[in-house]
C-alpha cells in the first residue's frame, strides 16, 4: 500500500470510496479537474465516453451507486502518483461487472482514470 507524497490516498482510502455505498466517498477522492474516460461494449475504445470534471464524474457516480448492487475493491496497486485497481460488483438479480482502472494522481485526489469494464449480458 504506497501513498504519493504528502497524500492520503491509499489502497484503504480507495476501498472506502468504492466500497462505501455512497458516491460522495468516491467522488471525494477526484481532483475538480479531473477526467474520467470509460470503454466498455457500449462505448467502445475508438469513441469511449468521456466526462471532464467532477460534475459530470458525480452524475455517473450518482447513477451507479443508486442502483441495488455491492462494490468490492479486489486489488489495488498505488506507485508514487499511479495507482491501478479492480473492482467486482454484483447486481442484486445475480448481474456481475468487473471494471479495471488506471489512475494518475496530483496531490493525493485522481486526476486521470481509464475504467475499461464488463458486464454479464
Amino acid at each position: 500500500m504506497g501513498t504519493t507524497a504528502g497524500s492520503a490516498f491509499n489502497t484503504e482510502t480507495l476501498r472506502r470510496g468504492v466500497e462505501g455505498q455512497s458516491a460522495a466517498a468516491l467522488l471525494s477522492l477526484y481532483a475538480d479537474d479531473a477526467e474520467l474516460r470509460v470503454i466498455d461494449h457500449n462505448t467502445q475504445p475508438s469513441s469511449p465516453k468521456v466526462l471532464h470534471g467532477r460534475d459530470e464524474i458525480a452524475l455517473m457516480l450518482e447513477d451507479v451507486y443508486g442502483r441495488d448492487m455491492t462494490h468490492k475493491l479486489e486489488e489495488c496497486i498505488v506507485q508514487g502518483d499511479r495507482a491501478a485497481y479492480s473492482e467486482s460488483c454484483r447486481y442484486a438479480d445475480g448481474v456481475r461487472v468487473l471494471a479495471e482502472s488506471m489512475i494518475t494522481l496530483r496531490d493525493g485526489k485522481i486526476v486521470e482514470q481509464t475504467l475499461i469494464q464488463a458486464w454479464d449480458e
